[in-house]
């Protein structure tokens, strides 16, 4: 059972920049897809980002375009999410998910195809 730890939440201004840091407990082995979603106070959750451990290839949801960026060390294990530019509206708890041995490149934004997911961390932006 792989578990997915979040770390690097916080509080920062508006313009300011957090990194996230996701770390499998595991090396895991093959493709995987792993994203970043977020649930903000009374809205719904939101897939931020997601990446192919394999392809490397990247997806952003359009509100964060330009500002965040996923990325993926798989020798460590860990998948980042840097937050750049920030706004209050990135004020949230940020989870890391991830569905293993993934087959094709496109990683959907669907929640209910990640498997494992982390406690989240919480990211809060003044302004």
């Amino acid at each position: 059972q792989v578990q997915l730890v979040e770390s690097g939440g916080g509080s920062v201004q508006a313009g300011g920049s957090l990194r996230l840091s996701c770390v499998a407990s595991e090396y895991i082995y093959g493709s995987a897809c792993m994203a970043w979603f977020r649930r903000a106070p009374g809205k719904q959750r939101e897939g931020v980002a997601r990446i192919n451990t394999g392809s490397g290839s990247t997806w952003h949801v359009d509100s964060v375009k330009g500002r965040f960026t996923i990325t993926r060390d798989n020798a460590k294990n860990t998948m980042y999410l840097q937050m750049n530019s920030m706004i209050p509206e990135d004020t949230a708890m940020y989870y890391c998910a991830a569905a293993l041995q993934w087959r094709g490149d496109y990683c959907p934004e669907i929640a209910n195809v990640y498997r494992y997911w982390g406690q989240g961390t919480q990211v809060t932006v003044s302004s």
